[in-house]
């Protein structure tokens, strides 16, 4: 896959099956459409082509937002490497991107600079100034331009539709195991291990403590979980603490990880842990004692989970 920063940088060579969006997650709906992208693209003997965005639209378009995101731009790109694209943009969505008319758009960027053959959207995919195009507007432009269109219905899980929104609520709410189902694969956090007070070893239950690199991510509900991680060129299970401590009187969040039968040192290394169940809610205990007491129990039980 080669990754464009910006569509001024993307000189199409043959014409292009297309789909656009912030793709925040890569999940089980967005893969569905990559997946019709590649095979369409094989079809017309075309390149396939995802046109995503820096920043998420919405943040751009209200300065007062505070959506959180699934992925960085670093994790929706390795997500989106394993699903045999042809070609990635991560275009800057600004003020001027934003002001396109949806004729504009369509005649500057799809098909002046992208070359389309065919695009494909989502069920409620808008595009041009104040969002004011949509599907219908976007078939009357294919036959004005000379491309195809193709909508993807909304995906169905338990009879639910699955959408960014959907798993960020269900992650805030603890309920890991859905988010992981919409998603497709095992919600992750990636950072780099910090020092901290050191806590863990005096109860020996060292820690690495994590500290997320965009603040824009979502770290899920204050409360124990159960994780896995690639470390050492091994597959490493582990309990993580997502919360402020409160039986040692914590103010600030944090994010502590005790990997089960390893010890080596991680300070300053980047690491990406994968959530795969929730233990329970974060407590405050009346010593010290009592907290290490069920860490312990904590163990076992992702032991239980786990192997």
């Amino acid at each position: 896959m080669k990754i464009f920063e910006s569509i001024d940088n993307f000189a199409a060579t043959t014409k292009t099956v297309l789909t656009i969006g912030s793709f925040d997650g890569v999940h089980v709906g967005h893969q569905k459409i990559i997946a019709s992208l590649n095979a369409e693209s094989q079809k017309l003997d075309a390149e396939s082509l995802v046109l995503s965005f820096l920043a998420h639209p919405r943040t751009v378009l209200n300065k007062n937002s505070d959506l959180k995101l699934l992925t960085t731009n670093d994790e929706k790109t390795a997500l989106l490497q394993k699903l045999n694209l042809n070609h990635l943009i991560l275009h800057t969505f600004d003020a001027e991107f934003a002001n396109f008319s949806a004729q504009e758009f369509v005649a500057k960027i799809l098909v002046q600079k992208l070359n389309v053959a065919k695009i494909i959207v989502g069920h409620d995919h808008r595009f041009g100034k104040n969002r004011a195009a949509g599907f219908d507007d976007l078939k009357l432009f294919g036959k004005q331009y000379g491309f195809e269109v193709e909508q993807i219905s909304a995906q169905e899980i338990n009879e639910v539709s699955i959408s960014s929104t959907k798993i960020r609520n269900a992650l805030v709410e603890g309920n890991i195991k859905l988010a992981n189902d919409f998603l497709g694969y095992a919600y992750a956090i990636s950072g780099t291990v910090v020092s901290g007070k050191q806590l863990g070893r005096t109860i020996n239950v060292p820690t690495a403590n994590i500290k997320i690199n965009s603040e824009q991510k979502l770290v899920p509900k204050t409360g124990v979980y159960v994780v896995q991680s690639f470390l050492c060129n091994k597959t490493v299970f582990g309990v993580m603490n997502i919360g402020n401590r409160p039986t040692v009187e914590g103010q600030d969040q944090t994010i502590e990880v005790h990997f089960l039968d390893f010890d080596q040192d991680l300070y300053h290394q980047k690491i990406s842990v994968s959530i795969l169940d929730r233990i329970r809610d974060e407590q405050k205990f009346a010593s010290l004692n009592d907290l290490k007491n069920q860490i312990f129990r904590d163990i076992e039980i992702a032991r239980k989970l786990v192997f």
